[in-house]
């Protein structure tokens, strides 16, 4: 059986705004729904999204509250637990990970806890490559 799902926050962005992703993540996350368990998104997400917004990299046509909101309602998805092992995880993971905080949260929620993080991000594509976490690629 396959891992759960934790989605970054690019996915979540493409996901929720209806962009086209590749057929293997389209269907992982339909296995994940047809089973009955829903897809995974870390609280630092919706941080990553309000950023965006914040610094007019992403335009929203409604606020990001409300559109995290939503998102997480119309595509049945959970929040991930981030504990504070997890952050303190993030700060020594083994390898080379990516220097980006947000990239390493997200790493070591799925190492953590046990998930396949779906991005298309390339750092984080090469960290699971090494053999550090499980990735689906998007």
């Amino acid at each position: 059986m396959s891992r759960p799902i934790l989605l970054d926050t690019c996915a979540l962005i493409w996901i929720a705004e209806g962009d086209p992703l590749t057929d293997s993540a389209l269907q992982a996350l339909n296995v994940q729904w047809d089973l009955g368990e829903a897809p995974r998104v870390s609280p630092i997400s919706a941080w990553e999204v309000g950023l965006l917004v914040a610094r007019g990299r992403l335009a929203l046509t409604m606020s990001p509250e409300r559109w995290w909101v939503r998102a997480l309602d119309r595509l049945s998805l959970e929040l991930a637990d981030m504990p504070a092992e997890i952050l303190i995880s993030s700060s020594s993971l083994p390898g080379k990970p990516p220097n980006d905080a947000v990239d390493r949260i997200l790493a070591a929620t799925a190492r953590e806890q046990g998930f396949s993080l779906m991005t298309r991000d390339a750092k984080l594509l090469a960290y699971a490559e090494a053999g550090h976490m499980q990735v689906t690629a998007c």
